[in-house]
This record gives C-alpha cells, sequence and structure tokens, in this order.
C-alpha cells in the first residue's frame, strides 16, 4: 500500500481577480488518472465563494499530473468549483467555455513579474530610483540584465517533468519580467495547464523568499505591461487558405470589444494604451505581423497561404484563461463555416 499526496488546486472567489487556493488529500495506491481523483469539498466562506451558514462548496477533479516536488507518490490535480448540488459554481470560468470536441487550439504566453517583498519591486529593481531603460532586457544574458534565471529555470524544469506542454521561455523586456508559452489542441486542457504552471510558479517563487505578480502594470511610467497572449485556431482557420475568411473571423471581435475586455484582466486599461506593443483598450484593429494590432496575424500564417492560426494580443497577465478562451470560440462561432472546410 502506497500513501499518494494529490494537491487539490482551485480558484477562489476573490475580484476582480481570483487567486490560486489549494490543499492536501491523502489517498491509498492512487492511480494517477484523473478520473480516479475522488470529488472532495472545502469551507467556501473563507475563500469569498459561499456564505458561513451553508460553506461547503464541492472540488472536481478536471486535470491531474504527477507532482515533481513531491516525488513519487505526489500528483497536481486542478479543480473546478461546484455548488453544494453540483452545479457550476459562479467562479467556475471553465464551465462556461462552449466547446468538448477540442476543435479549438490554445497556446498562451503567460508574462510575469518576479517581485521582491522586501523592496516591493521587481527583482533587479533597485531599492530606489530605476535601472536603465528597457531595451537591453529582453531575451538577454548576463548579471544585471536577465534577473531571476534561477526561479525560471526551476520552474521550466519542474513543469516538464510534470508532463506540461510547456514551448519556450524568455526574459522579457522590463527587467525582472519573464514569459512563458503553454500550447494544447483543447480550450479547457489549455487553461487547466496554464493554471497549474501558474501554480507551480508561485510555489517556486516561495523558495527564494520571491513572489510572482501578475498585475498587467507592475511598474508605472515607460516600462511595458504584461499580458497573456492568445494564439488560436479552429479547424477553419488551420485549413481554409482563405484571406477573405481571416478577415471575416478577425471582423467579428470589433462589435464585441466590452464582451472580451471584460474578461481580459483586471486594470488592462493600464496597459492597452496604444503605446508599448498594444492597441488602445477601447479600440480595435489587425494586421499582419502587426504587434500594436488589437489581433495580429502572424506572417507564418500568411505565409503558409493563409492556413494558421491568429494571435489576440489584448488578454492580460491576470487574466483567467478560461474565460479568454471561452470569448474567443464564443466570438469565432459567429462566423459561419466557409464550404468546403
Amino acid at each position: 500500500m502506497t500513501k499518494c499526496k494529490l494537491e487539490y488546486i482551485w480558484l477562489d472567489g476573490y475580484q476582480p481577480t481570483q487567486s490560486l487556493r489549494s490543499k492536501t488529500k491523502i489517498v491509498k495506491d492512487f492511480s494517477g488518472k484523473v478520473e480516479d481523483a475522488p470529488m472532495w469539498c472545502f469551507d467556501g466562506s473563507s475563500t469569498e465563494q459561499a456564505p458561513g451558514g451553508s460553506s461547503d462548496c464541492l472540488l472536481k477533479p478536471v486535470f491531474c499530473t504527477v507532482d515533481p516536488d513531491r516525488k513519487g507518490t505526489g500528483f497536481l490535480v486542478m479543480c473546478e468549483v461546484l455548488n453544494a448540488d453540483g452545479t457550476p459554481h459562479r467562479t467556475n470560468g471553465r464551465a462556461t467555455i462552449m466547446e468538448d470536441d477540442d476543435d479549438f487550439w490554445f497556446g498562451f504566453e503567460q508574462e510575469y513579474t518576479i517581485w521582491d517583498p522586501e523592496t516591493n519591486r521587481p527583482i533587479g529593481f533597485p531599492t530606489d530610483g530605476y535601472p536603465a531603460p528597457q531595451g537591453p532586457y529582453y531575451c538577454s544574458v548576463g548579471s544585471g540584465k536577465a534577473v531571476g534565471r534561477e526561479i525560471v529555470e526551476e520552474h521550466l524544469e519542474i513543469c516538464l517533468e510534470a508532463g506540461l506542454n510547456v514551448e519556450g521561455i524568455n526574459a522579457e523586456v522590463m527587467m525582472g519580467q519573464w514569459e512563458f508559452q503553454i500550447f494544447s489542441k483543447g480550450a479547457k486542457d489549455a487553461g487547466d495547464q496554464i493554471w497549474v504552471a501558474r501554480y507551480i510558479l508561485e510555489r517556486t517563487a516561495e523558495k527564494y523568499g520571491m513572489s510572482i505578480n501578475l498585475h498587467c502594470k507592475p511598474v508605472k511610467g515607460d516600462w511595458n505591461g504584461s499580458g497573456m497572449h492568445a494564439n488560436f485556431s479552429n479547424n477553419t482557420l488551420r485549413t481554409c487558405g482563405s484571406k477573405e475568411t481571416y478577415e471575416q473571423i478577425c471582423q467579428a471581435f470589433e462589435p464585441r470589444i466590452k464582451e472580451h475586455i471584460d474578461v481580459y484582466g483586471a486594470d488592462n486599461d493600464q496597459r492597452l494604451t496604444g503605446l508599448h506593443e498594444t492597441q488602445s483598450i477601447d479600440k480595435f484593429s489587425y494586421g499582419v505581423s502587426d504587434r500594436g494590432a488589437s489581433i495580429r496575424i502572424p506572417i507564418g500564417t500568411v505565409e503558409n497561404g493563409w492556413k494558421g492560426w491568429l494571435e489576440d494580443r489584448r488578454p492580460a497577465s491576470n487574466a483567467d484563461p478560461y474565460m479568454v478562451a471561452s470569448a474567443i470560440i464564443a466570438t469565432v462561432k459567429t462566423v459561419p463555416v466557409p464550404a468546403g472546410v
């Protein structure tokens, strides 16, 4: 008999930005399969998800992988939050995704800032004043430019050991700002993997006495904000071979600016200013290879005969990937599928 440690992870009810919560369940001889992880519950009155007089909320396991930090007997279990009657809780963004056939593929580019609690500034920033202006930090190497690499490398290694589909990492434009990318064939799975990777990142930073700041504009002034660019495709985008179809899909986003911005992360107006590789929050644009547009059409898509994907550059680093995917899917589905696709 082997006792296994299952770390149940869920999103709380804090607004405007939800936080990660987790607790450990000990089970015997766990198979490692998500369908064998039992339902569990928690006190929703302590997470802004239920009143004290009726506080039980349910945890429904939806994604499970090994936990490399708990060698051999540990598992990370991402969960949906349900009401006591089994219906999706109002904070359950995953349940809003209206897609079960995995037609939509998502690649999220998760930017974040490693934060020093002692200085209340990004790692590498002086206690007073600022470092040299941004420019040398993006994809950098060397002391004084790539700061916090030990945390980033450890996070990457743990994610890979856990089987998450991380496709890359890089230092970002502001000192102390980094990015990882995760891809999945399926909207729900992509969201699951981003949330588990965020959990691993927070836990890794703990070891170094650091925290992770997902605010989309952690440093005011002439510094890049942090985003979570959403690369997406469905069968139509992957196979249509039609510039006109791509333009129809892009144009479908324009009348739905509010619906998207509402779920693209808190305080995004501080980031989407029209500066620092962004479009203004109240405007919409699209263009080939245009990083200042709301939606970028990658040059690779064009060179492949208009077969590929699109990138919505508006989601903030603190956005819920479930809600982002849900909004994108709903908009794309308003466009009729071209004949022959």
